[in-house]
């Protein structure tokens, strides 16, 4: 008996780290076996205009109201713009876990719009190493306003208005993310023969995490087309500042931006204001998201 214990401790000393190791060996091997998707990368599916790689869950509906006052350099007399305001609100659906669909109506030319959103890639470590996120933007959106002259023949084909969009992000850290998204916009009908039916342009957005309900968000929009176009020439880039606070299920996003306009081919080719001489909107951005199935309480 005491030899038969002997030879077993020494059986169990000496096959034990074999075994501690061929253990670890399986557990890294299953680790590096699952797929770690980058989450929140920024707070809201707007960095403060341009759509960010967020997405509403499946199941889900976010009913969001942007607002935006008029220009600082309306001076007191309007209240340095509080007295005027420019609204759009929109409801925005999760269909999938890659795909959410939007629709819109703004004051700004009494416009209706529309989106669709799709994941391409999403950004992930472990098995999967994937650097950045990818998601396609495509948007409609319809001028309502009066025909200038309802006795000539009009389309409604002109009212319309396309805007494309890639948006490629990387979360870096837990604090900082940024992204990049090359834009297309194009207008079915412009007011002159020199004037361009498609801009392109490319935007730049980004946020700091300031503590776990807050963060500092900016976003640039650049355009590229032909500076000589008229409807180049008479208007600038946007750029905006703004400030997140998330409360439950409110998103709060504060800003300033030399941008009116609320959907895509307004605020990235349509901006008459510029910051330079104060030309600057105070703006918010509320989002609220309801549940509409139990696909999305399960995600």
């Amino acid at each position: 008996m005491k030899r038969f214990s002997i030879f077993t401790l020494l059986a169990v000393f000496t096959i034990a780290p074999s075994l501690a190791q061929d253990l670890d060996d399986l557990l890294n091997s299953m680790e590096s076996e699952t797929i770690d998707y980058t989450t929140a990368t920024f707070k809201s599916s707007r960095v403060i205009n341009l759509h960010s790689p967020e997405r509403v869950a499946p199941g889900a509906m976010e009913f969001r109201i942007s607002h935006r006052f008029g220009p600082l350099n309306g001076g007191a007399y309007n209240l340095w713009g509080l007295d005027q305001s420019s609204v759009r609100f929109g409801f925005d659906f999760g269909l999938t876990k890659w795909l959410m669909v939007g629709v819109g109506r703004s004051t700004y030319e009494k416009t209706y719009d529309g989106f669709v959103k799709a994941a391409i890639l999403s950004q992930s470590t472990g098995k999967k190493v994937m650097p950045i996120s990818a998601v396609w933007v495509s948007n409609m959106s319809v001028n309502g306003l009066r025909w200038e002259l309802p006795d000539r023949t009009n389309y409604f084909s002109s009212r319309i208005a396309f805007v494309h969009q890639l948006v490629l992000a990387r979360k870096f850290s837990d604090r900082f993310s940024a992204e990049v998204v090359p834009t297309w916009v194009h207008f079915n009908l412009v007011d002159g023969t020199t004037d361009l039916n498609d801009i392109p342009a490319v935007g730049f957005g980004g946020r700091i995490k300031l503590s776990r309900r807050t963060a500092l968000n900016g976003e640039y929009i650049l355009r590229v087309a032909d500076k000589n176009a008229p409807n180049v020439a008479n208007y600038n880039d946007s750029f905006s500042i703004g400030f997140d606070i998330e409360t439950g299920g409110h998103v709060f996003q504060l800003h300033l931006t030399n941008s009116l306009a609320m959907m895509e081919k307004g605020f990235i080719a349509e901006n008459t204001d510029a910051w330079g001489n104060g030309g600057i909107h105070f703006g918010f951005n509320v989002t609220r998201e309801f549940t509409l199935s139990k696909k999305s309480r399960m995600e």
